[in-house]
């Protein structure tokens, strides 16, 4: 059964939340480590690990398949140049999420999401 197996919904329309896990997930591959929400970074961790998961098989399918989760080329780029290399003994769990607290302006949890 496939109970509640859907994504969060972040409080956002489809097109913006495809937009912000995107953008979260190419500033993730870009800097290696992004400062975001919790619920936020749990689904950007979500998100870039199915495209480090892609990139380990290496082929062209993989490589077009990770253009359509993002869009960028020179991200898809190192992804599949560095970081499939990089874990391509490691079986998932390519990114770590570390709680740093919570937020002043409004008290959100906030955490630390970087690759392993």
């Amino acid at each position: 059964m496939r109970h509640k197996k859907g994504n969060r919904n972040l409080s956002k329309p489809t097109d913006q939340r495809i937009a912000l896990l995107r953008s979260l997930s190419l500033a993730l591959i870009t800097n290696e480590k992004i400062k975001t929400t919790d619920v936020r970074a749990k689904e950007a961790q979500k998100y870039v690990e199915r495209i480090v998961t892609l990139a380990k098989s290496g082929t062209l399918h993989s490589r077009r398949q990770a253009l359509k989760l993002l869009p960028n080329k020179d991200a898809i780029k190192k992804v599949f140049d560095t970081f499939s290399k990089k874990y391509e003994t490691r079986n998932g769990g390519y990114t770590r999420l570390i709680k740093v607290g919570i937020r002043k302006g409004d008290a959100s949890p906030m955490s630390l999401l970087e690759f392993v």
